[in-house]
């Protein structure tokens, strides 16, 4: 216990810092590029920003806070990449003068902003067609759409949400994959946006499944979250195995947030591996348990690639198999980048996208 007190205030500490060193860069700027001088007000205001993302959080009425918080973390990230380059020019370049550096840095900010925001906002297809030797009762080749970390809620809106449904109907699916991440956090904005009457609109041959992630934990009301699923078309596997149409497996595993989650040795108890056996697991954390055991296909997300560069570089020491699609072994495995976005409402190292699989049944 004393640990994690004395790691929280490192952290508070170490926040703080942040905080300061970036807020004193910007009031010198605002200084000389503008004559301002109101140190206290400027104080006031700036502590306010940097802790909306814990203000917006006290109770969801407090929207206002909770979109200047994710706005926040954009100038956190890259302010701490510019502004001590900025410094330094400033200090060792003779001649550069801070007014002008300010300026530069602020539309370079604005430059990320509006690409960020596009990729975030503008997602695309990514197409895939992939074969495996099983029994194909199906008599054809299955379609999936797979999606995942939309995070739902106030950026990430019904607005985001219309365009999935549209690009998805679109390919015709046979099936529909919501792997994990589905709200941001609390499902309350899904209910209070009527988002589900736009869910409902998805169409597909054998059904919408779809499974929890670390975020749906993080809300703390998944009862309320399976059941806004439910009346949206959208079935929560919760570690368990079905059989489709007679025709192919699905598992659907509790996120690794859940540490008494069902292996998946026991959840392919039921399988008949003759026929196709697709998992979804949220977080990628594992993709050797599913190639040894005869897993098919496994979808994951979680990842966002990264989301904002330079985060990829993260991600990519942290999971084997952190974005895209992979052969291991036999078993196919795909992590989506997500169609949403979590925090901030951009996308610089990653494009917001749905996935569309062909899957090639030969006996």
């Amino acid at each position: 216990m004393r640990a994690r007190i004395g790691f929280g205030l490192m952290g508070l500490l170490l926040y703080n810092a942040i905080v300061y060193y970036l807020g004193w860069n910007v009031y010198e700027w605002i200084y000389v590029a503008f004559s301002f001088h109101g140190p206290i007000a400027f104080s006031i205001i700036w502590a306010i920003i940097a802790y909306s993302i814990v203000i917006g959080r006290i109770h969801h009425k407090l929207r206002l806070f909770k979109i200047i918080g994710s706005y926040w973390m954009i100038v956190m990230q890259y302010g701490l990449l510019l502004f001590p380059i900025a410094n330094l020019l400033v200090w060792l370049v003779p001649g550069v003068h801070t007014k002008w550096i300010g300026y530069v840095i602020v539309i370079l900010m604005t430059f990320i902003v509006a690409i960020g925001s596009y990729m975030a906002y503008s997602p695309v297809v990514r197409n895939l067609t992939i074969k495996i030797q099983k029994t194909n009762p199906l008599q054809k080749p299955l379609r999936m759409v797979i999606g995942s970390d939309f995070h739902l809620g106030i950026l990430s809106n019904k607005t985001h949400l219309n365009r999935f449904v549209k690009m998805s109907n679109e390919a015709k699916p046979d099936v529909i994959f919501l792997v994990g991440d589905l709200v941001d956090d609390d499902p309350v904005w899904y209910v209070e946006y009527g988002m589900s009457e736009v869910m409902k609109q998805l169409k597909s041959t054998y059904g919408i499944y779809g499974v929890l992630g670390n975020h749906e934990y993080y809300g703390r009301k998944i009862p309320l979250f399976v059941h806004e699923m439910a009346e949206s078309g959208v079935r929560i596997l919760q570690d368990e195995t079905i059989l489709v149409a007679e025709s192919f497996y699905v598992t659907g595993r509790e996120d690794k947030t859940n540490t008494n989650r069902k292996s998946l040795e026991k959840l392919a108890e039921t399988v008949d591996h003759k026929l196709p056996w697709i998992v979804m697991d949220h977080t990628p954390s594992d993709i050797e348990t599913p190639s040894k055991i005869g897993v098919d296909i496994h979808l994951s997300g979680h990842t966002h690639l990264g989301q904002m560069w330079p985060n990829q570089f993260i991600t990519r020491k942290t999971f084997e198999h952190d974005y895209g699609y992979k052969l291991k072994v036999a078993t196919h495995t795909i992590v989506s980048s997500g169609f949403g976005f979590w925090g901030p409402p951009i996308r610089t190292n990653s494009r917001s996208e749905m996935w569309v699989v062909d899957v090639l049944l030969t006996e």
